[in-house]
């Protein structure tokens, strides 16, 4: 079965099931240096590749990796729902 999850308006992620939501732990925001770094190796993604998929300059998976900036917004967001489903949004992202 598919994984579900909904981001809402206020930058919580929640997965569906039955018709109900069950929100993610907040542990799992991958918004530091380190964080952002496995992720991307978790995927067995280069700067270079992970950029291009995410649809953003390498500068900026460089900035975040090097904590010269960190994630915000829907930046965040993003990388929180890869933390949890790497292969659907990526999959999502790739049929835009």
């Amino acid at each position: 079965m598919q994984q579900r999850l909904r981001l809402k308006a206020d930058g919580r992620i929640v997965e569906l099931r039955d018709g109900q939501e069950f929100p993610l732990a907040p542990a799992a925001q991958p918004t530091g240096p380190a964080e952002v770094r496995d992720l991307r190796r978790r995927a067995h993604l280069t700067q270079q590749e992970f950029a291009a998929k995410l649809g953003v300059p390498v500068e900026t998976i460089r900035n975040w990796e090097q904590g010269k900036r960190m994630p915000r917004g829907p930046a965040r967001a993003l990388l929180t729902v890869i933390a949890h489903a790497p292969d659907m949004v990526f999959a999502a992202l790739a049929k835009t």
